[in-house]
């Protein structure tokens, strides 16, 4: 049994794999973050863009 337990305490592919998956974590939520403000400054500009065309067709009629 004390063998046992030797042998996980050195076991370091588990911590790795820890690590992996937080890096991983990290990367995901910033690309998240990226794609969000993306999306919201994407949206604005089709916004500002939709009112000065209609703008722009209220003075020509």
């Amino acid at each position: 049994m004390t063998a046992f337990l030797k042998t996980i305490a050195r076991d370091q592919q588990g911590a790795t794999a820890v690590e992996y998956g937080l890096i991983l974590a990290l990367v995901f939520l910033a690309m998240l973050g990226a794609v969000r403000t993306f999306g919201q400054n994407a949206i604005a500009m089709w916004d500002d863009l939709s009112i000065e065309i209609t703008e722009a067709s209220k003075k020509n009629n």
